[in-house]
């Protein structure tokens, strides 16, 4: 194997890496902040899949990639409303199967809809072709989506870290006591949330809908390696899930340049069972008081 063909292949991994971390990060703010576990957020990267292929014919591509993640957005929030909101103080067994059965019934919707049969979701004629680096060749598709994952990534870093509204956010993973004696109720902190989180997820959703098919049962594939980064990240913590996103991508891409696609996802349940073996919490893990 050529050396540009094995930095594709590292490349290709880390654009894996990259809308794992979209999900994963996701998955992360709604447990850590409300102690859901939320099995129905690869349903939601499935919801914006479908989304983008429903309405680019009237907006484009373009306007998908901002439109489908503010209606994925809105319906995490109706979500935490209706559903989420019952069970913050319950046992989190009981937040598992809700949003198991809820990632059914969507998955199920979506059969209803749309069909069974995979459908194809073309790459807009701007981004299509190769990025010429030399002798170093890779899509220009493949790189808008890396940029964007990272635009997205940087933003929320931003929110979480230089607002007040990430500040009660970050105080209310840290330790919820002290807001409450201070007055401040983290419930509409809450809906905010999960609409950001879940809206991250239909982001990936629209991205990753050229370069994949399109299924009603992709979001439970994504899922598991979503988990695995959360993980291996370790809960509450923003840089770790964007370490063990990069780090998973890496593993896997760097499996399959050898010549071991088979055992790409194999590879990256080990990196998992190895990390929680030296550390429990993860590689940044932190401490969390669940929501009260």
């Amino acid at each position: 194997m050529s050396l540009f063909l094995f930095l594709s292949q590292l490349l290709n991994g880390l654009l894996d890496g990259f809308y794992y971390l979209l999900i994963a990060i996701g998955l992360s703010l709604i447990f850590s902040l409300g102690g859901i576990v939320n099995l129905a957020h690869g349903a939601f990267f499935a919801i914006g899949a479908y989304l983008a292929i429903a309405i680019s014919p009237y907006t484009g591509f373009f306007g998908a990639v901002i439109l489908v993640p503010l209606i994925v957005a809105g319906l995490g929030m109706v979500t935490e409303r209706l559903l989420f909101t019952r069970f913050y103080r319950a046992d989190p067994l009981y937040s598992l199967l809700l949003t198991f059965g809820l990632a059914m019934v969507v998955e199920q919707s979506l059969r209803w809809a749309f069909g069974s049969a995979p459908l194809a979701y073309s790459i807009p004629d701007v981004l299509r072709g190769q990025v010429f680096l030399g002798d170093f060749i890779y899509s220009r598709y493949r790189i808008f989506l890396i940029v964007v994952a990272i635009a997205a990534v940087a933003g929320l870093w931003f929110l979480l870290n230089r607002t007040a509204f990430g500040r009660i956010v970050r105080a209310g993973i840290q330790n919820p006591d002290i807001l409450a004696a201070m007055g401040i109720s983290l419930r509409p902190y809450l809906s905010a949330v999960a609409g950001i989180a879940i809206g991250l997820a239909g982001l990936a959703g629209v991205l990753m809908a050229p370069i994949v098919p399109v299924h009603p049962a992709m979001g439970a594939e994504v899922l598991t390696a979503a988990f695995v980064v959360v993980v291996i990240g370790g809960l509450g913590s923003f840089w770790g899930v964007v370490l063990a996103a990069l780090l998973v991508g890496l593993v896997k891409g760097l499996v399959i340049a050898i010549g071991l696609p088979s055992w790409s996802l194999a590879a990256i349940y080990l990196l998992m069972f190895l990390v929680l073996m030296l550390r429990p919490r993860g590689l940044m893990g932190e401490r969390i008081l669940r929501f009260e």
